[in-house]
């Protein structure tokens, strides 16, 4: 045998690093050759460098032990103790943010075709997340705080439990065994790091801890905790690593694992570990600067800067693009005519600031296309496709009552919706002023009432999907420069063909407006809409918000204040005042009362939008309000009809649930 081709062998034995003693214990310095079982984006490089995710944005990685593993073999059947080691690192273009983040995990199955990415971290979805028929135990090294999960910031470790709502979490670093002083770790660093859990299945502890690569283990865990896994995993299990990102390009790596049931788990050596990819440029000669003659250093100088202005401006207008957003192309704007169309999206030029982001007023270069540039930061629960492929589907919605969406743009982390601009602004805006006159007459009021009724028809029924919006309120409903009114903003909206039905999803939309049915099943419908609308009427109507609270700390309900009147027989003193004694009674007591129907806390009791077209038409009449059904409250109807308490609460002030990426 030559022994060159000796060597080689030697070298290759060497690369692989790994040994195992059964499948209940093993080690891996290096994943050259390793039995794993590799999805999404996961790969092993030749250098023996485990890729989870390999930058691409909104993808998932997952790399399973492929032999389940036997947890309950103790004579009482719980759960065996058992530790774990790895070495991992995180490396983000931008080192300022990082999406979403990884996991170790034990799992009842091995198949995680229904996960999500982003902050779900390919383990689980917002249909099963919380469940406990996941049996999923998992310790998460998240480098982005998602408010909807309750993160504590953007670069925590956390302990999960058939939810991505940490049971305990602590932000990343470990405890000093000198003076038990804590030093901060920064995940997404792009240096390699240390982590150990491990869970006593005697006294059912749960402890983490972690610590640069070449330190040792601290004698103090950074989390512990207290959890009797036997009520949570099933055997056989399978146990691997899960990763995810979202809209950031970030890559998560694996350098070396270790496992071992009853037992520690066996060291990893780390000289054997593959080296991480370098951040950043290759540093550069100071020999050559030393023996370059001054002319040369200023033309390098020269150049450099150039060059360097040149990938800033490069940079200032850099998009997110991949290959399947071609079929997209007539929807999609250039970042550079965006930037440019707001002036460097300048604050002379802000139309106003919601819950998912800030809206700009633009003038699109070569067009003069007058636009409203919508920037948010998107962190959807579907794929990007997905997400973009129901953006352009609202995109070629046409309707005079509507907002045009024309289009959309991806930026880093951001999100950008083009909007036709609407020059007069929000209704909110002419309800809620302070001046003694209304800038609204009743006219105007009840033609803008048809017009977003008109638009809401279309959306239900005469489209070619069933589109439900999921946020009307009077603040998403724009007014052209002949004040006719155009229902917008549909980050929130959702699209199912017809004869389908809604699939179920998490309650989204503002406080006051949402449905009581939607609060119970998450299910939101034509009716859920109808329902808001109910209480649209109502606000164009009073010139009152649904909720606030008064100077008393008491809370003022608009729909009770109504109901009052209503049963007084007193409707237009509910009226607003600026309108009391200038309006046409017959329309004014029409709305009042199709918006207490609308308002119906049994779905089936509201009409459709045709029905409430008919009626504001005039060309059917409005059935009459049944007095049994209508007295008292409106928390007092709903617990009547088998509402529970927390389904009738409101709230001391108004805000928007979810998220731009929660309601897609």
């Amino acid at each position: 045998m030559p022994m060159e081709f000796f060597l080689l062998c030697l070298l290759s034995l060497g690369n692989l690093a790994t040994f195992a003693t059964g499948d209940d214990r093993f080690a891996y310095s290096g994943f050259t050759g390793a039995n794993l079982t590799l999805d999404g984006t996961a790969t092993v490089t030749p250098e023996g460098l485990l890729v989870l995710t390999n930058g691409t944005a909104n993808l998932i990685g997952h790399a399973i032990n492929p032999t389940p593993l036997h947890f309950r073999r103790r004579p009482d059947g719980t759960v065996e103790s058992f530790s774990v080691s790895f070495v991992f690192g995180i490396q983000s273009i931008n080192p300022d943010v990082s999406v979403d983040g990884m996991a170790f995990f034990v799992s009842r199955s091995n198949n995680f075709s229904n996960a999500f990415a982003s902050q779900f971290l390919g383990l689980l979805n917002d249909q099963n997340d919380g469940n406990k028929s996941n049996h999923i135990f998992a310790v998460e090294l998240d480098t982005f705080q998602n408010t909807e999960l309750q993160d504590i910031n953007d670069n925590h470790v956390g302990i999960d439990i058939n939810s991505l709502h940490s049971k305990q979490s602590h932000s990343a670093g470990f405890y000093e065994d000198s003076s038990g002083a804590f030093k901060n770790l920064s995940l997404n660093s792009g240096e390699a790091m240390r982590v150990w859990v491990s869970y006593d299945g005697g006294d059912t502890q749960i402890n983490v801890t972690m610590a640069p690569l070449r330190a040792a283990k601290p004698a103090r865990p950074l989390l512990s905790l207290t959890y009797n896994l036997s009520a949570v995993l099933i055997d056989p299990a399978y146990i691997g690593f899960s990763s995810a990102t979202g809209p950031v390009s970030t890559r998560y790596f694996l350098l070396g694992w270790s496992f071992s049931l009853n037992s520690l788990a066996p060291d990893i050596d780390i000289a054997k570990l593959p080296k991480l990819p370098r951040v950043g440029p290759k540093p550069s000669s100071r020999i050559l600067v030393i023996i370059t003659p001054i002319s040369t250093a200023v033309f390098i100088i020269t150049m450099g800067t150039i060059i360097i202005l040149l990938v800033l401006r490069r940079r200032r207008y850099a998009e997110l693009r991949e290959d399947w957003e071609v079929e997209f192309g007539p929807h999609r704007y250039k970042y550079k005519d965006l930037y440019q169309a707001t002036e460097g999206f300048r604050n002379k030029h802000l139309l106003g600031v919601g819950g998912f982001g800030k809206v700009y007023k633009g003038v699109l270069p070569g067009s003069k296309l007058e636009v409203a540039v919508k920037v948010v930061s998107h962190d959807s629960r579907q794929g990007m496709k997905e997400f973009i492929t129901e953006v352009v589907s609202i995109g070629r919605l046409r309707h005079r009552n509507l907002v045009p969406l024309l289009g959309y743009c991806r930026r880093k982390h951001e999100l950008i919706l083009v909007y036709d601009y609407m020059p007069n602004g929000s209704l909110d805006k002419y309800l809620y002023h302070d001046g003694e006159k209304s800038t609204l007459d009743w006219a105007q009021r009840f033609q803008i009432i048809r017009d977003i009724a008109r638009g809401l028809l279309y959306l239900h029924e005469k489209w070619e999907k069933v589109v439900i919006h999921r946020d009307i309120k009077a603040s998403n409903i724009l007014l052209d420069i002949n004040m006719n009114g155009r229902l917008g903003d549909f980050g929130l909206a959702r699209l199912y063909d017809h004869g389908s039905g809604p699939q179920t999803t998490r309650v989204v939309g503002t406080i006051g407006y949402i449905a009581p049915e939607m609060v119970r099943t998450g299910k939101a419908s034509p009716l859920t809409d109808v329902f808001a609308f109910g209480m649209f009427l109502l606000e164009v109507s009073c010139g009152r918000r649904p909720f606030k609270e008064t100077s008393t700390g008491q809370g003022f309900r608009l729909v009770d204040f109504v109901l009052e009147h209503w049963h007084n027989g007193s409707l237009m003193e509910a009226l607003d005042t600026r309108l009391q004694g200038h309006c046409n009674v017959n329309e004014a007591c029409l709305v009042f009362n199709l918006a207490l129907l609308c308002l119906h806390p049994v779905p089936n009791g509201r009409p459709s939008m045709r029905q409430a077209m008919q009626y504001l038409d005039g060309d059917t009449p409005l059935p009459e309000l049944a007095p049994m059904g209508l007295s008292g409250s409106m928390p007092s109807l709903m617990q009547d009809i088998g509402f529970s308490p927390s389904v009738m609460s409101y709230p001391t002030s108004f805000g928007t649930i979810s998220s731009l990426s929660g309601g897609r």
